[in-house]
């Protein structure tokens, strides 16, 4: 009896052949990676390892390829928040996205062309918000500028296409707490020109927005850092001193500054220094801010009884000084006189040393290319070594109001309403008889004309209000070399 499922009869050696045979076609290539991968060396590992290194050197070689053509295609430069031109970027990209945004309102009201320009157009798209509240006025009044966040942003800037990076770290300024920041801008290598022009225009614009105003400046650290929003100009008339002495002041300064080369021809350093003392209230800070703003200087304030403030430290602020910038130095006499014992911190105050605070003026180490000015109340508690010349070449004595100050303050307040000068003949006889003149500061009459600001009447009625405090009446001031008396400025 036949058996109902017949086992298969062996193959033959032919047919075993053509099972391991390689076939043609496109399974020839499975065939012979079935065979490699069957084999017990390659399982063992070294074919694994093998196809590694090939992965590994090809991945390589590729990184390498990109790089040789992003050197070759790109160029690239980066911007610290340590640079000044950090802000004017951050405020160029700012400006440059509210002009992409006016021009795609204006290309949307014009031809479909414009339109269709405009919005394939790159765009910035991460934003962040600046905030500033007016100091005065209305408290709901604010003003909202928005800056390009972190990131990266690309820009179409003329023709050229740049892509912008704006990354922060986690390190921070542990003076400030301010975290560490670049910008990375990458071109086309064949548009890298691109830079220097908008560089030039951040630059520009900047400018633009300091025009009209002074940046002070102080001691942070071991750097000068802007102490907050630059101030308006002060204009050079608003200063009333005696006849001659502003203006002899001014024509000093002016002449230094043209006189770079004579001095650096000799051989001689390209410093100057000037010493303004007198009573309190005479306008000897308002003249230096004004000063600054009549040559469109800047003004470094450095206090020499700081906390923390040190010989080096004092020499090295002094060399770093910004470009056209004023250092002020005030009350030069508290510097020394009000030496304290050591509290229970420990502290003693500032340990500068009179010699250092000498040395950094005019010593071998000072910095050249500087112009400063020194302010004191008390000039007889002064040191001769420090006020010799080479270190303070002019000295300018600001006292009390004299008649023609007291008449210019009356002119700046009520030139409108006292059209005839009565009212001012009137002010100066009172003010006469009343013994105020040369005994009363500028300071105090200012404030009795900003009492009466709209009102002459008022303020000849309140004058002889000035005579309750008992004013100091001016001292024998000391000769000092360079000496310029107002009485001699005529």
């Amino acid at each position: 009896m036949d058996s109902p499922n017949p086992s298969p009869a062996p193959p033959s050696p032919s047919q075993q052949l053509a099972k391991h045979a390689p076939v043609e076609g496109s399974d020839g290539f499975s065939s012979y990676f079935s065979q490699l991968t069957g084999n017990p060396f390659f399982t063992a590992g070294f074919g694994l390892a093998a196809l590694a290194t090939v992965g590994r050197i090809g991945q390589k070689s590729l990184v390498q390829g990109a790089s040789l053509l992003r050197r070759r295609m790109l160029v690239d430069i980066e911007i610290t928040h340590h640079d000044e031109a950090y802000p004017w970027l951050l405020l160029w990209m700012t400006n440059f996205h509210r002009s992409q945004l006016a021009g795609a309102q204006q290309a949307s009201q014009g031809g479909i062309l414009s339109s269709i320009v405009q919005r394939i157009n790159p765009r910035l798209h991460h934003l962040q918000v600046s905030t500033a509240q007016s100091k005065s006025g209305s408290p709901r009044s604010a003003h909202f500028a928005f800056v390009p966040g972190h990131g990266q942003h690309i820009l179409r800037y003329g023709s050229s296409f740049v892509l912008v990076d704006r990354q922060r770290q986690k390190s921070y300024n542990m003076s400030t707490g301010v975290p560490f920041e670049t910008i990375r801008m990458t071109t086309l290598y064949s548009h890298r020109r691109v830079f220097e022009d908008i560089f030039a225009e951040a630059h520009e614009m900047h400018q633009q927005l300091q025009e009209g105003k002074t940046t002070i400046h102080t001691s942070n650290g071991m750097d000068w850092k802007p102490f907050g929003e630059p101030k308006r100009k002060r204009p050079l008339q608003s200063i009333v001193l005696e006849r001659g002495v502003k203006e002899r002041i001014v024509e000093d300064v002016e002449a230094f500054i043209k006189a770079r080369t004579w001095y650096l021809d000799r051989g001689i350093p390209y410093r100057r220094g000037y010493l303004l003392y007198g009573p309190p209230g005479t306008g000897k800070s308002s003249f230096i801010q004004a000063l600054a703003g009549h040559l469109d200087y800047d003004i470094a304030i450095l206090n020499v009884s700081e906390r923390g403030l040190h010989d080096d430290k004092l020499s090295h602020m002094l060399s770093r000084v910004p470009p056209r910038t004023i250092v002020l130095l005030e009350d030069i006499d508290v510097a020394f006189a009000n030496r304290k014992q050591a509290d229970a911190e420990g502290y003693s105050g500032a340990n500068v040393t009179f010699s250092g605070l000498l040395n950094a003026l005019d010593g071998v180490a000072s910095g050249e290319e500087r112009i400063i000015f020194l302010t004191t109340n008390y000039v007889e508690r002064l040191d001769e070594a420090l006020i010799r010349p080479g270190r303070v070449d002019m000295t300018v004595r600001l006292g009390e109001a004299t008649e023609y100050q007291i008449g210019e303050l009356w002119d700046r307040f009520y030139a409108e309403f006292d059209t005839e000068g009565a009212g001012k003949k009137q002010f100066l006889a009172k003010t006469n008889r009343l013994g105020l003149t040369n005994t009363v500061s500028t300071a105090a009459l200012q404030g009795l004309f900003l009492y009466n600001k709209d009102d002459p009447e008022g303020a000849i009625k309140m004058v002889q209000g000035l005579t309750a405090g008992h004013p100091r009446r001016a001292e024998d001031h000391v000769e000092l070399p360079g000496h310029v008396d107002v009485n001699d400025v005529r």
